[in-house]
């Protein structure tokens, strides 16, 4: 049952200046909403109950887009693993409580689909979770998304609290994180293409095989999704949020090169680990909720580029 947002309603998005919050946010303001609080992590600490209680006290959000993290890809997730589950842990810990506590009419919880097992029967149903061991590349993060699913439905349960959770497959888009120390893939595609291009090499090396499939999901449709489930979506159980679609890591790099250095030669480090072989969401509640994705990879895969190309630094 549709549960429309005042367009008044107080709206704390928690992470807004990352890839998904600055696309939420974006998307609030194009439909009216103007009562948005928000927070750089120099003013409010996540990590910090007492500081996120004051916060809450202080700004009295009625609804609150929980998408705050620390992320990152298959680097930055093995040398940083105590910092990926610490720093996640707390962020979900110290919000939903402080929403709790405060009254907040509604929180949207936003986890990972890395939170499935490795060996997940394709695409993955939402009762996937926990039947299975996880990936261990990104198990510190995906313990994390985890436990922030069980917090909301813990909250729901004790306290009757509206809070929902929602799991997006992999992600893309403008204001991505370009830096290739901590990138995702589609992000880290592009800078080596374009640098490659720049100083006219030929090849372009690639992490892994190129044979794992992944799904992606352009950050503009996820924020779209957050607002619609945030009106439209009750249920305890989290949903997934995606395109049905996926392709392998090689296809994307061939689709990357098309579009920033079509004369590049693909290179296949396979010393390099490939990840969970398979990773395809089953999105069928979502459709029968009434959503669908509106980018194809292709065109998102240009807008992303020319967003790069707009924001190089030019020294």
């Amino acid at each position: 049952m549709k549960q429309k947002i005042p367009h008044d309603a107080q709206i704390f998005v928690a992470g807004h200046r990352g890839l998904v919050g600055s696309a939420i946010v974006d998307r609030l303001r194009a439909e009216g909403y103007r009562n948005l609080v928000l927070a750089t992590r120099q003013q409010l600490d996540l990590r910090d109950q007492a500081a996120v209680n004051y916060w809450f006290r202080a700004n009295r959000p009625d609804y609150v887009y929980l998408v705050a993290g620390t992320v990152g890809g298959i680097l930055a997730n093995s040398t940083r693993p105590a910092e990926f589950i610490y720093d996640n842990m707390m962020i979900h810990a110290t919000v939903v409580h402080a929403a709790y506590s405060h009254g907040v009419k509604k929180l949207l919880y936003l986890g990972s689909s890395c939170i499935y097992p490795r060996e997940a029967p394709q695409p993955i149903r939402e009762e996937s979770l926990l039947t299975g061991r996880l990936e261990p590349t990104n198990e510190w993060y995906a313990i994390a998304k985890i436990a922030g699913i069980k917090l909301c439905q813990s909250y729901r349960r004790q306290y009757g609290c509206n809070f929902i959770s929602a799991m997006p497959t992999n992600l893309y888009g403008p204001r991505d994180n370009f830096d290739l120390a901590s990138s995702h893939v589609v992000p880290a595609l592009i800078r080596k293409f374009h640098e490659a291009g720049v100083k006219g090499e030929e090849e372009v090396v690639i992490w892994g095989s190129g044979a794992p499939r992944r799904e992606f999901l352009h950050v503009e449709d996820l924020a779209h999704c957050c607002l619609y489930l945030m009106e439209h979506y009750e249920d305890d159980l989290h949903i997934n949020v995606g395109t049905g679609e996926d392709l392998s890591i090689r296809e994307l790099a061939e689709l990357v090169k098309k579009i920033v250095h079509p004369g590049a030669r693909l290179v296949f480090d396979t010393s390099k680990p490939d990840g969970t072989p398979r990773k395809l969401l089953d999105v069928s509640r979502l459709h029968a909720l009434g959503w669908k994705h509106s980018f194809e990879l292709r065109q998102g895969l240009e807008t992303t580029y020319r967003w790069y190309l707009d924001h190089l630094d030019p020294g």
